[in-house]
């Protein structure tokens, strides 16, 4: 089941007694950008591992348009490009070149239009007071470096995006705790 509304996005679990995953929308300075925020009970370094694997972005994409990675490193680095298999109502095909790498802390990639989505980590401690115990992420759609950003307003992307983002870090948020989707 997943219900929607503002500011998240709530995703019942298999468990039915466990409380439900939410993640958060973000206020955005520009009406080019979306933005969502969630916490992960795991490391900063295992979240970035999954979304510095374009292989597991099919798993955690909410936005049901990732299909799968086609060429590509199994690892992300700076400048890298990796193609997706991608479907919305068509199936096509999206290289991507990943813009912005700081190990365990952020991840951004745009593909030819210009536009990124951008993940930050920030870790956080647990109630034992360890370090790092649990991230923090917020995963950006920013259109204000596509060509033409305005043209993402005409066909919906931004909002379909901030839809998308929401679901996306519930999964990975699912993903990275249970090693499941």
């Amino acid at each position: 089941m997943v219900s929607l509304g503002s500011p998240g996005v709530t995703v019942a679990g298999m468990d039915a007694s466990a409380a439900p995953l939410r993640a958060d929308a973000l206020p955005c300075a520009s009406p080019y950008q979306r933005a969502g925020r969630i916490v992960v009970d795991a490391s900063p370094g295992s979240v970035f591992d999954v979304l510095a694997d374009p292989a597991q972005h099919a798993v955690i994409d909410g936005s049901g348009s990732v299909q799968g990675r086609f060429a590509g490193p199994s690892r992300l680095s700076l400048g890298a490009t990796f193609g997706m298999d991608m479907r919305i109502v068509l199936p096509y095909r999206i290289r991507n070149t990943v813009v912005e790498f700081d190990e365990g802390r952020v991840i951004a990639w745009r593909h030819i239009n210009g536009h990124r989505w951008r993940y930050e980590l920030t870790g956080l401690p647990d109630a034992q007071g360890n370090p790092d115990a649990r991230t923090e992420v917020v995963e950006t759609f920013d259109g204000t470096t596509a060509r033409i950003p305005a043209s993402l307003m005409l066909i919906g992307a931004y909002d379909r995006n901030q839809t998308a983002i929401l679901k996306t870090l519930v999964r990975l948020k699912e993903h990275v705790e249970t090693g499941s989707r």
